[in-house]
C-alpha cells in the first residue's frame, strides 16, 4: 500500500504563522515549527503544534529568504526534546493555491533535511505559504538519504477552526469533475467548494439508523471517499429504523456495512466513488487506524468507549468530529412525554464531550470491562438506560441525521461567512432549538492533547463484543452460504434488467 501525507495545524496556529510570513513589504520570510506525526493505516500526517520564530540573525530576508544552519539546529534539538520534528515554513507573497518548489526553495531545504533526521528521526516538513490566498503546500522529506534525499508532496493541508479549510495537491488528488447528477448541488455553493468536499475522507462511524442515513446523504451529495465503521449485523429489530436494510439482510445475516455500502452504492454521484468499509470498532487499534486516514469523522454510536477515543482523536489528530443523538423520554403510561436530539462539531477551540456533557467518563472504564453488555450488572444496577439503549423511531432519527448534517456543511462550507455554530439541542415538545452555552473545562486532558498525534494517551484496545460479532459473520451455516449465493445471482439479474432498460 502506498503511503500518502498530508499536514494539519489548528486556525490559532495558522493565523500566527500568516501574521509572521506574510509581511507588509512583500518581501519573503520563513521561520520553523515543531510537529508530531499522526501513523494511520495509509497516510501520514504531521501535526503542526509549535512556531519556533528565528532569533536575530537566523534567517535574512533580501527579497527572498535564507536562514542558517544555527537556526535548523535549535529547531531541531527543541523538537526532539518534546518527541517531535521540525518544519521549515516561507512565503510566496504573491503566490496562490498549491505552490510547486523553485529550485532554491528545494536546495535549502534539501541541505537540511538529514541533519534533521538525524537529531529529531523524523523526516523534515517544508510548507509554502500563498499570500494571494493563505494556502499552504507541504512535502514530506521522507524519500532516500544523503546526497539522494527527496520530498514527497503531501495530498493536502487542512486548518481546523470554526471552518474546516483544506488546501489541495491537483496533481496527486485532482479536482473531480461535477456529474450532471450533482447539478442542483453545485448551484448551492459553487463548483470550487464542490471540488473541496468532493475529495474529503469521510469517515462515519456506526451505521445505524443516523449513520447510515449519514452515509446515504454524503454519497447523494458527491463526496468520493466515504469510510463505514461497525461490526454489528443486521437483526430483525433494526428494520423500523434501518432504512434500506430488508428481511432479507436479517436472513443472510449481513453486516451493517453491507447495506450501508450497498445504499451508498445505489444513490452515489460522483463519477468515480470509493467508498469503503471496516468491520472492526474505533476502539481497536486497526480501527483507531483507519479514523486517522480521514480528514472528518462523523461519531453515530452511543456508547462511552468508543465515543471517548473519537472525542481524543478530535484534539490530538486535529480530525473535526462531528457527534450527535437522540433522546426519547416517555410517560410511565408508555405515551411520548418529549425528544431532544443534539449535535456539535468537536475540535479545538470548542469544548470536548466531556465538557458539554455529552460524555460520562466514569462509564468508559465500564465498557472497556464489558459490563455494559452483562446482563447480570445490568439488572444490579436497576438503570434500563446503563447500556445505552433506549427508544427510537425512524421519523425522529432523520431529524438528528439533518442535525449532524447541517453542522457538517456549516463546518465544510461557512455559510454567510460563518462556521459552526456551537452545540445545538431541539426539544421536539416545545419545538426550541438552543445554542448551548457549554465552556471548556480548564484541565480538560482531551483538550490538553491537543496535536500530540502519536504520542496520544492510548485509548484502544482489544474489544471482545466486536471480535464475538465478527465471529459470528465468519461462523454462517451452509444455508445461510447457500441463500447468499443465491441472492448474488437474484442482484446480478436484477442488474441486468436494469441495464436492458436503460435504467440509471
Amino acid at each position: 500500500m502506498t503511503r500518502s501525507t498530508s499536514v494539519a495545524m489548528t486556525a490559532t496556529i495558522h493565523d500566527q504563522l500568516c501574521d509572521h510570513l506574510l509581511r507588509d513589504d512583500g518581501q519573503e520570510d520563513l521561520c520553523m515549527a515543531i510537529y508530531r506525526p499522526s501513523t494511520g493505516r495509509s497516510r501520514t500526517t504531521a501535526l503542526i503544534s509549535a512556531i519556533l520564530l528565528p532569533n536575530v540573525g537566523e534567517r535574512t530576508v533580501h527579497g527572498n529568504v535564507t536562514f542558517t544552519g544555527d537556526y535548523v539546529l535549535r529547531a531541531s534539538e527543541a523538537a526532539a526534546a518534546v518527541g517531535g520534528g521540525v518544519v521549515v515554513l516561507h512565503s510566496h507573497p504573491g503566490g496562490h493555491r498549491w505552490q510547486a518548489m523553485s529550485g532554491p526553495d528545494r536546495d535549502a531545504e534539501r541541505s537540511y533535511a538529514n541533519l534533521a533526521r538525524e537529531i529529531t528521526g523524523l523526516p523534515l516538513v517544508g510548507m509554502t505559504l500563498a499570500g494571494s490566498d493563505r494556502s499552504w503546500s507541504a512535502r514530506h522529506w521522507d524519500q532516500g538519504a544523503g546526497q539522494d534525499v527527496e520530498a514527497a508532496h503531501a495530498n493536502n493541508v487542512r486548518v481546523i477552526g470554526p471552518t474546516l479549510a483544506l488546501t489541495w495537491n491537483d496533481e496527486l488528488a485532482p479536482p473531480p469533475p461535477a456529474t450532471a447528477r450533482l447539478r442542483r448541488t453545485v448551484s448551492c455553493w459553487g463548483p470550487e467548494t464542490q471540488a473541496d468536499l468532493a475529495r474529503r475522507r469521510v469517515l462515519v462511524v456506526g451505521a445505524g439508523s443516523v449513520g447510515l442515513d449519514i452515509a446515504v446523504r454524503l454519497a447523494a451529495s458527491g463526496v468520493e471517499s466515504v469510510t463505514v465503521m461497525d461490526f454489528d449485523t443486521v437483526e430483525e429489530h433494526n428494520l423500523d429504523r434501518l432504512i434500506g436494510a430488508t428481511g432479507r439482510d436479517v436472513a443472510l445475516r449481513r453486516p451493517k456495512t453491507y447495506v450501508a455500502h450497498r445504499e451508498m452504492s445505489r444513490n452515489a454521484t460522483a463519477a468515480d466513488p470509493h467508498f469503503e468499509v471496516s468491520n472492526h470498532s474505533i476502539c481497536e487499534p486497526e480501527g483507531l487506524a483507519v479514523a486517522l486516514d480521514h480528514d472528518l469523522v462523523f461519531c453515530c454510536v452511543d456508547r462511552p468507549w468508543p465515543r471517548a477515543v473519537l472525542n481524543s482523536v478530535a484534539y490530538s489528530d486535529l480530525i473535526a468530529l462531528i457527534d450527535g443523538g437522540i433522546a426519547i423520554d416517555t410517560m410511565p403510561s408508555g405515551t411520548l412525554r418529549n425528544a431532544t436530539w443534539r449535535s456539535h462539531v468537536v475540535a479545538p477551540g470548542r469544548p470536548c464531550l466531556v465538557c458539554n456533557h455529552q460524555l460520562d467518563p466514569a462509564r468508559v472504564p465500564l465498557d472497556i470491562d464489558g459490563l455494559l453488555d452483562d446482563p447480570a450488572y445490568i439488572a444490579a444496577a436497576g438503570n434500563r438506560q446503563i447500556d445505552g439503549a433506549g427508544q427510537n423511531v425512524a421519523v425522529m432519527c432523520v431529524s438528528a441525521a439533518a442535525s449532524m448534517l447541517a453542522q457538517y456543511t456549516s463546518l465544510s462550507a461557512g455559510p454567510g461567512g460563518f462556521g459552526d455554530p456551537g452545540p445545538l439541542q431541539y426539544l421536539l415538545s416545545t419545538h426550541e432549538l438552543a445554542h448551548l452555552d457549554h465552556t471548556t473545562s480548564p484541565h480538560c486532558p482531551y483538550e490538553a492533547s491537543e496535536a500530540h498525534g502519536d504520542l496520544r494517551i492510548e485509548l484502544t484496545g482489544e474489544h471482545a463484543t466486536a471480535e464475538h460479532q465478527r465471529q459470528l459473520q465468519v461462523d454462517v451455516s451452509t444455508r445461510v452460504r447457500l441463500l447468499q449465493w443465491l441472492d448474488d445471482r437474484v442482484s446480478s439479474a436484477e442488474s441486468w434488467i436494469d441495464r436492458v432498460a436503460g435504467r440509471p
